[in-house]
């Protein structure tokens, strides 16, 4: 069966079944929101990916035959058009930035209520990231630990302007868009604009990767 243009298709992937069944029930009963499959491991996962095309991917860590990690990597890499939110019992600061880093547009915890997972996979599938202030300082400390940017800056960077690079500089802090024109003077059309174009430049997907790019090729630096 097709989906209506404005539904939302999700993948529900975890190795419980009563998780991947709870999940399940949660979104086919909300409005504009459809699973196409279920999966219980990262690599029956990478599979249902690449022949539903999900909009969203709820993804698990902690899997057999393959980590939520990697196979975030395979659809990430290889679907850019399909969105990863990962999922999982664990707050632990390694997951969280393996997840970003290998594409995921965002980390809730499992015991996140059931109106804020529906509000996250429709903040995911509109093409936004979900960073909570505690994941973004975590990022921020991994960053700290990092001496030297570990990746070369893309060819975009030169074309990065002065204001973009504050804009960047915040957004890598965690402020919303909200929070930007607050504090730059700005009109909220004016700061999405700029965020656009530092998507653009930085061949980032979200504002997830805006983040990861900004500090991996030493744009931003960790204070």
């Amino acid at each position: 069966m097709e989906s209506p243009p404005d539904e939302i298709r999700v993948l529900v992937v975890d190795d419980q079944a009563l998780l991947r069944g709870s999940f399940r029930v949660l979104v086919d009963t909300a409005p504009g929101l459809r699973t196409v499959g279920e999966a219980g491991t990262g690599a029956a996962a990478v599979d249902l990916a690449g022949r539903e095309r999900p909009d969203v991917v709820l993804m698990d860590v902690r899997m057999p035959e393959m980590d939520g990690i990697e196979a975030t990597r395979r659809i990430c890499s290889g679907l850019p058009d399909v969105r990863v939110l990962i999922l999982t019992t664990f707050d632990l600061d390694a997951y969280v930035y393996s997840a970003l880093r290998a594409g995921a547009s965002g980390f809730l915890l499992k015991d996140t209520p059931p109106a804020d997972l529906l509000s996250a996979i429709r903040v995911v599938a509109a093409g936004d990231s979900l960073l909570a202030p505690t994941v973004t300082r975590r990022l921020i400390a991994e960053f700290v630990r990092r001496p030297a940017p570990v990746r070369p800056p893309p060819p975009g960077l030169d074309g990065v302007t002065e204001r973009e690079r504050e804009v960047l500089g915040l957004v890598a802090r965690g402020l919303s868009n909200a929070e930007l024109a607050e504090h730059l003077h700005l009109s909220p059309a004016t700061v999405k604009t700029h965020i656009g174009h530092l998507l653009a430049k930085l061949h980032a997907r979200d504002r997830a990767q805006l983040v990861i790019a900004a500090y991996e090729t030493g744009l931003v630096r960790p204070r």
